[in-house]
């Protein structure tokens, strides 16, 4: 049975003036500069420069009442506008935040690693004309790293497609061995296992030590017949499928280990994203014993309303004076001061996010004081976000805005904001202490173990509990993947 019901709910909207704050927070300073510049690309109302202290309007009250008068109009005359025109300035302010929603830092692309291996296409000779345009197709499929990651059916399939050049299978496996003999080495391999032969092989035409030949054969036959168990450490099994002793497989284990699992990446230009700089977004020193926290503001110009805009609005007020607005005039003015306000939200944003940035780095300092006079990991306290929320009467999810992508700079090297927070832990003596802390003193435990013997994860968990740290082995091993250390059997070495 169908039913009517009258009922009340809270619901909480986000303005546009938020939603643009909080993306804003989300930007690190290294990016903040570009978001500016598109800003002003795309608003002539902002301008960059100081704003005069005078108001942008300064109107009596009469015209003040004028104002709110005129304003009544201009919001019937927009309601008809958006009616008859729906592609209207309104709609792309509605969309403007799914466009802007992922911006990504530009990339420099770099060609001359392929164009180096096209060179190298034209100094061989190929049988015909079809085989060069089957070089060139899978030149064109090797990724940055090297790697021919497209399968023969499918270069097969493009080059039918693009270049309406009908081929088989065979002949492109044939071109793409031709095409492993370039250099660097190891170029064109469909996986790892591959790469490592296609050194080893090239490498064994040159070397003419007799023991390291032998070593290179018996590499060889490790990464041909036994490389599940070479990728799995499982050294006693290869002593004995091979029949050599411990001293030979160290040896032709770090024959492996000389090449180059990623062939290209030490080639300039080789596709690789361009060098990302770490830019702090505050700065935290020490003068005469009291910290100082400023905030980098390299990247964020003052910005204003344009003025022009600002006496075109003024030019409209004398003009309509006394009479009735025309429609392209109400169509003028509304674009001009949806132009100005959009320019008055963003500055206003600008300086929202600076001062909720100032605020939550302040709270963290003073909440980790004696990590940032001292610089000693180990005075680092338990912090979580709900700790900083609670001091500046922000948002959590303010405040995870803030710490996700943001670095400080202090005497003691620069830290990633979201470094400082951590859960607590109980030691034997009833102290909470960082899991920061517990992680380090793994990766330091791990580190001076005697490769040979790598400690498990029991025995870690024992030497944690001997230096006073309650802890299962469960929650080491956890510790040990988030400080992506591979386990004891991946980190034993011969």
């Amino acid at each position: 049975m169908l039913k009517q019901n009258l009922s009340q709910r809270m619901l909480q909207k986000l303005s546009p003036q938020q939603i643009q704050l909080m993306k804003l927070l989300q930007i690190p300073t290294s990016t903040l500069d570009q978001r500016i510049q598109e800003e002003l690309e795309a608003n002539p109302a902002l301008d960059e420069g100081e704003q005069d202290n005078q108001e942008v309007f300064d109107l009596t009250e009469e015209e003040r009442e004028k104002e709110e008068k005129e304003d009544y109009e201009l919001d019937d005359y927009l309601k008809e506008y958006i009616e008859d025109d729906p592609i209207s300035y309104k709609t792309k302010a509605e969309d403007y935040g799914s466009d802007s929603e992922n911006k990504a830092i530009p990339i420099a692309v770099e060609n001359s690693f392929h164009e180096h291996l096209q060179n190298q296409v034209g100094m061989m000779s190929f049988d015909s004309e079809k085989f060069e345009k089957i070089a060139t197709q899978v030149i064109g499929s090797i990724d940055s790293d090297g790697y021919l990651r497209r399968e023969n059916v499918a270069i097969k399939d493009d080059l039918l497609f693009a270049q309406n050049i009908d081929v088989q299978e065979e002949e492109i496996e044939e071109v793409i061995k031709r095409v492993q003999k370039f250099e660097p080495p190891g170029l064109g391999a469909r996986d790892l296992q591959e790469c490592l032969l296609i050194q080893l092989e090239a490498k064994a035409n040159v070397d003419d030590d007799k023991a390291t030949r032998r070593s290179q054969q018996i590499a060889v036959k490790i990464l041909k017949n036994h490389f599940e168990e070479f990728s799995k450490k499982h050294y006693t099994k290869l002593q004995k499928n091979l029949f050599i002793s411990e001293s030979e497989l160290r040896d032709a284990i770090n024959e492996i280990l000389k090449l180059n699992p990623k062939p290209a990446s030490n080639f300039a230009g080789a596709g690789q994203r361009a060098n990302q700089y770490i830019v702090p977004d505050f700065i935290v020193s020490n003068k005469d014993g009291e910290l100082d926290l400023s905030l980098n503001n390299r990247n964020a110009p003052d910005l204003r309303v344009n003025d022009h805009y600002q006496d075109m609005l003024r030019a409209y007020k004398i003009t309509t004076e006394g009479r009735r607005s025309t429609k392209k005039e109400k169509e003028a003015v509304m674009f001009i001061k949806q132009k100005i306000d959009s320019a008055k939200w963003f500055i206003d944003a600008i300086k929202q996010r600076q001062e909720t940035l100032l605020n939550t780095m302040y709270s963290i300092m003073q909440f980790q004081y004696n990590f940032f006079m001292t610089g000693d990991e180990k005075q680092l306290k338990p912090m979580i976000l709900k700790d900083i929320s609670e001091v500046t009467g922000l948002d959590i999810s303010t405040i995870s805005r803030v710490a996700n992508s943001k670095f400080v700079q202090t005497e003691f090297g620069t830290k990633r904001l979201k470094d400082f927070f951590s859960e607590s832990l109980q030691a034997q003596d009833g102290t909470l202490v960082s899991t920061l802390e517990v992680k380090n003193i793994l990766g330091d435990i791990i580190a001076a173990e005697d490769k040979r013997k790598p400690h498990s994860d029991e025995k870690l968990k024992n030497m944690l509990e001997k230096r006073g740290y309650n802890i299962a082995r469960r929650t080491v091993a956890k510790y040990r993947e988030q400080l992506n250390i591979p386990v004891a059997r991946l980190r034993k070495e011969l």
